[in-house]
């Protein structure tokens, strides 16, 4: 087998791990270092499939004890039942937006530009609402198990805006949740949850709907990207959690416009 491959998983593996969760747009770098590797082809799209199922795991890993806690309380416990309500209004706007543009946005937002565009409206998006949330008083929801179904409504439609690629799922949730009333700590750790539903989802659409481009020859690559985006993933999230104690987002969105600027420079 050809070294290339492999080297090229590790890179995707590493790029979609440590990005996934953090508000820079795992999808937008994964576009933007396909694009310089020449792996923007429907193969490359079921790659980045298969690699975002390892860091949907990482967070199923991490939260283990809390989605058991979920499942196990669904028939008597209304703390859990009300969490399990709130994943599942929260992961519907997007869902049906999704579906019914998905084509459209593959078609023309698809690319390293319009990728650009969104990094810089996205962190000026984070500094805008870091600035804003500062002002305010102590925020209205403290805990997870505090939110209710018309806090998880609003995070749901901020994620919404995620479709675009360049947004960031984890930064439009993150940020909605904030300006809805959530702390940063519930914010953060809602968009994880979040994620769970939503990319399952979309990870097993997508799987399905390119089920023919898979083969056995693709085995060791994809395994190779899988496992690496689970590790970093799981890293990812346990330094963000670490970092939010202490700091805010906006060092997040200096990077975003720096990347932004530095692509459209090199495509112009």
């Amino acid at each position: 087998m050809e070294l290339h491959p492999l080297l090229d998983a590790l890179l995707l593996g590493i790029v979609e791990g440590l990005t996934e969760f953090l508000p820079v747009s795992s999808t937008g770098h994964l576009i933007i270092v396909s694009d310089f590797l020449g792996l923007n082809d429907e193969k490359g799209k079921v790659f980045d499939i298969v690699i975002q199922l390892g860091a949907i795991l990482a967070v199923c890993w991490e939260y283990r004890a809390r989605f058991a806690r979920a499942f196990s309380g669904l028939g008597r416990d209304p703390v859990q039942q009300r969490f399990a309500l709130n994943l599942f209004v929260a992961f519907l706007p997007a869902a049906i937006v999704g579906l019914a543009f998905q084509s459209q946005i593959k078609a023309y937002l698809f690319n390293p530009v319009s990728v650009a565009v969104a990094l810089v409206v996205g962190a000026l998006v984070i500094l805008a609402t870091e600035r804003w949330y500062r002002r305010q008083a102590a925020p209205r929801v403290t805990s997870v198990d505090a939110m209710n179904w018309r806090d998880a409504l609003k995070v749901g439609i901020a994620q919404c805006f995620a479709l675009i690629p360049g947004t960031s799922r984890s930064g439009a949730t993150i940020m909605g949740g904030m300006i809805f009333g959530l702390s940063r700590q519930v914010a953060t750790e809602f968009s994880f949850f979040l994620a769970v539903p939503i990319m399952f989802a979309a990870t097993g659409y997508q799987l399905l709907k390119y089920r023919a481009l898979l083969s056995a020859q693709d085995l060791a690559p994809f395994a190779v990207g899988f496992v690496v985006s689970f590790i970093g993933a799981l890293l990812a999230v346990r330094a963000l959690i670490h970092y939010i104690a202490h700091h805010d987002f906006r060092a997040f969105a200096w990077y975003r416009i720096a990347l932004g600027v530095a692509v459209l420079a090199y495509f112009r």
